[in-house]
């Protein structure tokens, strides 16, 4: 199974490369998908992703690693069918909820500017509610480390910083497995490595959550 790693907004493949060597000790094939949301709209990614997986999966089978946005890319790809379906899906800090700091950062002119369309559609409830679900099996991970209380957006909701663990869910019944990291780099997380790799059922890795 070859394992295809998606990068979150304002980062780039590089984001990945810690995690993607991990995951070749553990006898991956891998490859990374990049994109640059400040020069090409959601939809013209998603029609890059599409093609990108429809090649991998005429010819093996394939599964998904996918931070942040990454995970909207891959649902809104998986919604156009007509594409083989992905063994696993696993989702670091993705937020399949609409979350609630992105209309706060849209009022910031250069957070419009770096993000584009793909910025402004974590801002709109009609792009999240046009998302399907997910028919392949799938893992969320969410980070816990962010702040929480009476200053903080999301009071005492547990959070990555960025990410509301609320927000991560795709269904109250996921069990989502929640570790101490930050959104921005929780790739780099040795026990979120693991919990990858053992969602993935790739080489031993034993994960204490």
């Amino acid at each position: 199974m070859k394992i295809l790693l998606i990068h979150g907004l304002s980062r780039t493949p590089l984001s990945l490369v810690g995690l993607e060597s991990y995951l070749q000790q553990k006898g991956a094939k891998t490859e990374q998908f990049a994109y640059l949301a400040f020069a090409e709209t959601f939809d013209s990614i998603v029609e890059r992703l599409y093609v990108h997986c429809q090649a991998i999966a005429q010819s093996e089978p394939y599964g998904i690693v996918a931070h942040s946005l990454g995970g909207l890319l891959i649902r809104a790809v998986l919604a156009q069918g007509s594409i083989a379906l992905p063994e696993h899906i696993v989702m670091l800090g993705t937020p399949n909820q609409l979350p609630r700091l992105a209309p706060i950062a849209w009022k910031l002119l250069p957070f419009r500017w770096w993000t584009g369309h793909c910025g402004f559609n974590l801002t709109n409830p009609a792009f999240f509610k046009s998302l399907p679900s997910l028919t392949s099996p799938y893992t969320i991970i969410a980070g816990t480390l962010g702040p929480t209380g009476v200053w903080s957006p999301f009071g005492n909701e547990l959070n990555d910083g960025i990410v509301a663990v609320s927000e991560t869910l795709l269904s109250e019944l996921d069990d989502v497995i929640q570790l101490p990291v930050w959104h921005t780099f929780m790739m780099n997380d040795p026990t979120v490595q693991q919990t990858v790799a053992q969602a993935l059922c790739l080489g031993e890795a034993e994960v204490k959550v």
